[in-house]
């Protein structure tokens, strides 16, 4: 195109010439054309840059030879550029779709650390806000010695665990992964929860450890005396010492059950069996077996249930249920003291409740009472032969039925265990038994 706009300079210019020369006046015709053709390229110049000025959304100027193609060539490439800012803001749109969606916070720094960029997760996690902490430092923000140490060594391959600036109690991971031209990756994740799962592992292997050496240190001891001196043990101390080594062999037996049976809670993965549960013929038999375990104590037992209430669930895991609330009920409330079990419906659905007079629980002690071998009296839970295993086998199996447990305790006035069941699982008496013949009289 612009060898053709130069031939047509030239031709143009020698038709002028061959005009002045019959006129007899060259220089002047060549003049006016020199002028006529810078004019020309003047105005296409003045088109040009008011196009630019009105921006993307006018049409081209129309124009002829090298400026038509230039106006031409400029709007085709408006067009690419505007196609592809679309592909770009389309890519960059999905991109923080799936950023925001993870979750983990992400952060994008440029070379020198400064944030350029971070996902709602990561301003969640790190109190990041828009747009007075863009351009900062991460490091200013995070004011951890850790951090600022893991920052420094760029070769670290672990991520580095420090509490979250926004909630104490957070234990959040960062992470950084170099990518692009000398930038930074920030990936932040909130690890408070495995931080507690490993911790209750540790407690886990200390306490059965622990558990198991009491026992059979006692019986190893035991059994140490007898074959050391034997024959100087009377009847009375032999019995003795059975006694008490059958006591620790029953305590460990306890313990093992205990483990067994959450462990077949926590590993049926097909959910408990779905059969209908006579809850009060259960409560019935539970109300004579807390009779006899009270024993001298002599609690008073009072048992009020709905005798139409059913479930639909796993008889024994329920029965393990109602057994533990209530022999923790008994171990815990001092003898001549009520216990009182209620088992009834309302609107949001059908509850066991056991209410107790004993010692009651402080606050701090409530929220972890759950937990596998957590006891709030260490030395009354092994004098009543408790393992630490009763709630968490109440909360699991309760879980696997869609049901909750709530705890209400105060020091000095008891406590009180309520099971809540949803009504999706509640059966009523009449509805899988027929009424009773009524008698007609002549």
């Amino acid at each position: 195109m612009a060898v053709k706009e130069f031939w047509q300079f030239v031709v143009l210019g020698l038709l002028a010439i061959l005009v002045g020369a019959m006129i007899g006046q060259i220089k002047t015709i060549l003049l006016i054309y020199l002028l006529l053709w810078l004019g020309w390229y003047f105005s296409n110049m003045v088109k040009l840059g008011r196009w630019l000025e009105q921006g993307k959304k006018y049409s081209p100027p129309v124009s002829h030879g090298l400026w038509g193609y230039i106006f031409t060539e400029i709007y085709h490439m408006q067009q690419r550029k505007r196609r592809r800012n679309k592909k770009l803001a389309k890519l960059l749109g999905r991109f923080r779709e799936s950023t925001a969606a993870l979750p983990e916070g992400v952060i994008v720094l440029r070379e020198q650390g400064e944030i350029e960029w971070w996902n709602e997760m990561a301003g969640e996690l790190l109190g990041l806000k828009y747009p007075q902490d863009v351009d900062r430092r991460l490091t200013n923000l995070l004011r951890n010695p850790e951090v600022m140490d893991y920052f420094r060594n760029s070769d670290a391959q672990k991520p580095v665990h420090f509490p979250s600036p926004v909630a104490e109690l957070k234990i959040l991971s960062l992470k950084i992964v170099p990518y692009g031209n000398n930038q930074k990756l920030v990936v932040v994740r909130d690890v408070t929860l495995n931080k507690r799962v490993e911790e209750m592992q540790r407690d886990f292997v200390a306490n059965i450890s622990h558990e198991l050496r009491t026992p059979l240190t006692v019986i190893n001891g035991y059994l140490e005396n007898l074959l050391e001196g034997s024959g100087d043990l009377d009847a009375e101390r032999l019995q003795h010492t059975f006694r008490v080594m059958q006591q620790q062999a029953i305590r460990m037996r306890q313990l093992t059950d205990d483990l067994t049976t959450l462990s077949n809670v926590d590993n049926d993965k097909l959910g408990p069996r779905n059969e209908v549960v006579n809850v009060p013929q259960m409560l019935g038999s539970l109300h004579e077996e807390a009779r006899i375990l009270s024993g001298e104590n002599n609690h008073t037992l009072v048992f009020e249930v709905d005798d139409e209430l059913f479930l639909r669930g796993d008889p024994r895991e329920l029965d393990s249920v109602f057994t533990n609330l209530m022999v923790n009920a008994i171990n815990y409330t001092p003898a001549g003291g009520a216990i009182r079990v209620r088992w009834y419906q309302d609107d949001s659905g059908a509850h066991f409740e056991v209410n107790d007079t004993g010692i009651g629980i402080a606050p701090y002690h409530v929220e972890r009472l759950t937990e596998r071998f957590y006891r709030v009296d260490v030395a009354r839970s092994r004098h009543t032969g408790g393992s630490g295993l009763g709630l968490a086998i109440v909360t699991r199996a309760l879980q696997r039925h869609q049901a909750g447990l709530r705890i209400d305790s105060e020091i000095g006035r008891g406590s009180a265990f309520i099971c809540d069941f949803p009504k999706e699982i509640i059966i009523h008496k009449s509805d899988i038994m027929p009424p009773a013949p009524t008698s007609l009289s002549g």
